[in-house]
């Protein structure tokens, strides 16, 4: 078998360093012998939690998205912004700030990575059962502003099929928690290994 050529990178400059993401762009080998440039966003991954109660229903957050312009419906969720804090421990830490829940039972469901052409942004999905209530601890005017709405699991997968739903993470999730609560799938462990978790620009603070 013929071997497969390595695209490594034979530069890098950054173009922008921010709050959450960086741009960077790098020259890399190509088959032909030359380079080409590749933009890359940085970013710190994230976490998103289809939360679903005894009746079968998921919390779904209405939160404004600045770039489309529009409150979208999506899961809770939140950044890896922390470099000592587990995917599991940051998905129960968004759970309660964002929409005042707990959970006993924890599986991973997906890693979306959400547009890998340009960054290198992927979000882990959780699937949460044995819900419970607890304070909520909203962090900033964003999350002041959510609206969360109990929807049938199947009525929120419907959604995202007819495009009302169509923040990247909450579709794949809803699709993939459908999948186990019908019995097609099982999920993996809540502490399964992240092997594409972003780490390039939490490193940049270290």
């Amino acid at each position: 078998m013929t071997a497969r050529h390595e695209f490594g990178t034979v530069s890098s400059r950054d173009v922008h360093v921010g709050r959450v993401v960086a741009l960077r762009v790098d020259e890399v080998a190509m088959p032909g012998g030359g380079t080409a440039s590749r933009e890359v966003v940085e970013h710190l991954g994230a976490v998103a939690v289809v939360a679903l109660d005894d009746a079968g229903a998921v919390v779904l957050i209405h939160q404004y998205r600045h770039p489309l312009g529009r409150r979208l419906w999506e899961l809770p969720a939140g950044l890896l912004d922390s470099g000592d804090e587990t995917p599991l421990d940051a998905a129960k830490r968004e759970l309660a700030e964002e929409v005042g829940l707990a959970a006993s039972e924890w599986t991973t469901l997906v890693d979306v990575a959400v547009s890998p052409g340009f960054t290198d942004e992927v979000v882990r999905v959780f699937l949460a059962r044995g819900l419970t209530e607890v304070d909520r601890d909203v962090q900033g005017e964003e999350e002041a502003d959510l609206e969360a709405k109990r929807f049938p699991l199947a009525e929120a997968v419907d959604r995202a099929l007819a495009g009302e739903i169509v923040n990247g993470p909450a579709v794949s999730g809803l699709l993939a928690a459908h999948v186990v609560v019908t019995g097609g799938g099982t999920g993996r462990p809540s502490n399964a290994p992240f092997a594409d978790r972003p780490t390039r620009f939490a490193a940049r603070s270290t």
